[in-house]
């Protein structure tokens, strides 16, 4: 998925995405709630504590 594609669909800019992705900025909490239910994962998956990509598994 493009940066441009996912800053639309969660309302954001593609420079911002672009700096979640090379670690220049921190997402804020409900931004990461959002892109974790985009992907349908949960926050732990985002943040590497499990491979397990199912919320509440």
């Amino acid at each position: 998925m493009s940066q441009v594609r996912l800053g639309v669909e969660l309302d954001l800019n593609q420079n911002v995405i672009s700096r979640y992705e090379n670690l220049e900025r921190e997402a804020d909490y409900q931004t990461l709630l959002d892109i974790a239910d985009f992907f349908d994962v949960s926050l732990d998956y985002l943040f590497g504590r499990t491979d397990n990509p199912e919320i509440n598994k």
